[in-house]
């Protein structure tokens, strides 16, 4: 039962946003008693903790799977974009600002669960680059991983690019092309621009 409620609450939470879906939304949902969610929950804070924490353990999972099964860190990086803009419905309702606004210790707590997952896993798809000669040998591995992460986070600043001039997708794919430019070598901007071009064409 708790797994079925931290997951309707998950789609509820990304469509509509953390602030916006009450506790009586998640049981009409479910068509049960408020008094059966608190019996798993003491509160919504519980529940929004829960949430994002099983969010983030099925987007690493998927992550994985796309690592494993990648023939390049170049389209790997692309594969990722796409599967984590995809599972977060390319955050329409900027579910990631309600969090950090309304519940910033969980968004806080999340952020570094991101940065710990992110750092380890770009660095040894960058490595990987260095090591399969697309990316520049003279790349310092962790600095950039820990800038790819500040860039990823920073793209999300609703301050900066603000929503009625960028869409997400534009940002990430933007930012994602900004960033392989900067480390490729001459091989894995080949691989870049076709790659590129191959998906415009689609």
């Amino acid at each position: 039962m708790r797994e079925k409620i931290i997951h309707k609450a998950g789609e509820l939470f990304l469509t509509l946003g953390f602030k916006s879906v009450t506790m009586d939304d998640i049981a009409n949902e479910l068509g049960m008693s408020k008094k059966t969610i608190y019996q798993h929950f003491d509160n919504k804070t519980k529940l929004v903790e829960a949430t994002t924490l099983d969010i983030f353990d099925n987007i690493c999972n998927g992550i994985d799977c796309i690592c494993d099964a990648s023939h390049n860190p170049i389209e790997e990086l692309y594969d990722i974009k796409m599967f984590v803009m995809n599972y977060l419905k390319n955050e329409k309702t900027s579910p990631q600002f309600q969090l950090k606004k309304y519940y910033p210790q969980i968004h806080q707590q999340l952020k570094m669960k991101q940065f710990e997952k992110m750092h380890v896993s770009v660095k040894q798809s960058m490595q990987n680059g260095v090591d399969t000669h697309l990316f520049r040998e003279n790349i310092d591995v962790d600095f950039i991983s820990r800038m790819y992460f500040n860039g990823m986070t920073g793209i999300k600043d609703d301050n900066i690019f603000p929503s009625k001039l960028f869409t997400m997708e534009y940002l990430m794919e933007s930012y994602l092309e900004y960033h392989l430019r900067a480390i490729c070598s001459e091989k894995g901007l080949q691989i870049l621009n076709t790659f590129i071009n191959k998906t415009n064409l689609n």
